[in-house]
């Protein structure tokens, strides 16, 4: 073996399968939601939407689970902060136990 190459990592084969013959893991690339839909501004008052960012703890989700950019997962933080602010989002679970769960405001 020429000495500028190195083995390959093991359990690799050609075609993108394992070793024991099953195709290999490969993620998926998570995209931003908001970059997809160019979107200049996230609304506080788009409740129905910063829903999806906010675990069933009250907690902000964060980039690697929801794939956000760096740019919007900040304004989106402010957002949430904002409609939290505001009583339009639950601080915390035990605000959610209290209202039975995520709620629209009419």
């Amino acid at each position: 073996m020429p000495t500028n190459q190195r083995p390959g990592p093991r359990g690799r084969r050609e075609g993108g399968r394992r070793a024991d013959g099953k195709p290999r893991y490969i993620p998926r690339r998570k995209v931003c939601s908001f970059c997809e839909e160019k979107t200049k501004t996230i609304d506080y008052k788009d409740i129905n939407r910063l829903r999806r960012f906010i675990s069933d703890r009250g907690k902000i989700e964060p980039r690697r689970k929801t794939g956000t950019c760096a740019r919007h997962q900040r304004r989106l933080t402010i957002a949430l902060k904002r409609a939290r602010h505001l009583a339009l989002l639950p601080f915390t679970a035990a605000h959610i136990r209290e209202a039975g769960g995520f709620t629209t405001r009419s």
